[in-house]
């Protein structure tokens, strides 16, 4: 596995080694070992997949302390923008963001610490993404920034019109209004 660092700290590309011929091909998608030597200890305790069609947008979430989780994501089949917005109080890096195309064909994977906002949006005709995390869902500490704020200018790849949102996504806070629990 590559464990590539990104503009913000604590936010890996993992790429892995795939083995193909003509009957297929194999990967190993986690290796606990070489995930703590380049990146930190971890104990993940729930995988998640989801499968959405074009133009859905998921995020931008997190959920607050206790609750609160890191992620390891990837896109399973087809192609999604995936984005993690830092949303650490005294971080030198607060209210920036990295954003990656992960897909089936590019089998990358993209690491979210804690303290983070995490949300994809869907560029292919449909997309099975899955992830681990790090601690249980908790539905009454889970927070959200609105994925079209203006102050954070992220680029989701797809049009406006385009844009298919759950109505707790309509309704999220802007980052101005932001009373982060997470401190750098």
């Amino acid at each position: 596995m590559k464990f590539i660092k990104t503009k913000i700290q604590d936010v890996y590309i993992i790429e892995p080694n795939v083995f193909g011929d003509h009957r297929g091909y194999f990967l190993e998608s986690f290796n606990l070992k070489q995930f703590e030597e380049h990146i930190y200890p971890i104990k993940f305790v729930q995988d998640n997949e989801s499968k959405s069609s074009k133009g859905v947008l998921r995020g931008l979430h997190f959920q607050t302390p206790p609750f609160n989780q890191a992620k390891l994501v990837r896109c399973i089949e087809g192609r999604v923008m995936d984005v993690a917005v830092d949303v650490r109080k005294g971080s030198p890096t607060y209210g920036e963001h990295v954003a990656v195309e992960l897909s089936g064909e590019n089998k990358r994977q993209l690491f979210v610490p804690r303290g983070f906002a995490h949300g994809f949006s869907v560029l292919s005709d449909t997309a099975v993404f899955g992830y681990k995390v790090d601690n249980t869902y908790a539905p009454e500490y889970d927070y959200g920034i609105r994925w079209n704020d203006n102050d954070l200018a992220i680029d989701w790849g797809l049009n406006e019109e385009e844009v298919l949102l759950s109505e707790k996504d309509k309704n999220l806070t802007f980052f101005k209004d932001l009373d982060s629990p997470f401190d750098f």
